[in-house]
């Protein structure tokens, strides 16, 4: 039986927007298939990361290579990530270790049943990536430009005096999650542990520069 690992993300940072949907439709497609998923990974993060600013994604790409997955889904490619070259470099990652990737939206999957790039599949993703990161580019743009003309109208940026939280505070009020993270203890781990988000732990983590 092929074996594989579900990759779920989404952007927001807060309870906005859920990997449910992701993983539920990835989990129905691996039983139909026959794939006996082994692990899911869920990242709340911009896609317009760099690969080594996410965690997550990383943890999923280790653990694949060292327990020799078969294969990696996707519900999108834009999952991946939104920049076309860091897309491309997991994409050579995957191909590198022989471990095919399936992307469900595209119905596209990256191996022939030989463990070899299918003819059209790096054609395809090097365009879809392409095209996620201009899509990306013009939202970014669209932004600048209205929060220019915002600012020429007399408006002002940035959050409310008072809401931004001390260091303090962020120490008293996630104790057990900087505890458990400098003793070592994964995002991941940390998370279950301590009841909060993944997302959370990352934030706190940075923050707190651990």
């Amino acid at each position: 039986m092929t074996t594989g690992v579900i990759y779920a993300r989404v952007s927001s940072i807060g309870d906005r927007q859920s990997t449910e949907r992701q993983v539920k439709d990835l989990s129905e497609y691996a039983k139909y298939k026959g794939i006996e998923v082994c692990k899911v990974f869920e990242e709340h993060i911009s896609g317009a990361k760099k690969n080594d600013e996410r965690p997550v994604l990383c943890e999923a790409m280790e653990y694949c290579k060292a327990n020799r997955i078969g294969i990696l889904l996707v519900s999108e490619l834009s999952r991946l990530g939104r920049n076309a070259f860091e897309v491309l470099a997991s994409v050579k990652e995957l191909i590198d270790c022989g471990i095919n990737l399936y992307i469900q939206k595209e119905q596209l999957t990256l191996l022939d049943d030989e463990g070899h790039p299918s003819l059209f599949a790096p054609i395809m993703i090097a365009t879809l990536s392409t095209c996620a990161q201009l899509e990306r580019d013009n939202i970014s743009f669209r932004l600048q430009s209205g929060r220019k003309r915002y600012i020429e109208k007399g408006g002002k940026l940035g959050r409310k005096v008072g809401s931004i939280k001390t260091t303090e505070q962020i120490k008293t009020e996630y104790r057990e999650v900087i505890s458990l993270l400098r003793k070592g203890y994964s995002i991941r781990d940390v998370a279950k542990l301590s009841g909060k988000g993944v997302s959370t732990v990352q934030r706190v983590k940075r923050l707190m520069m651990l």
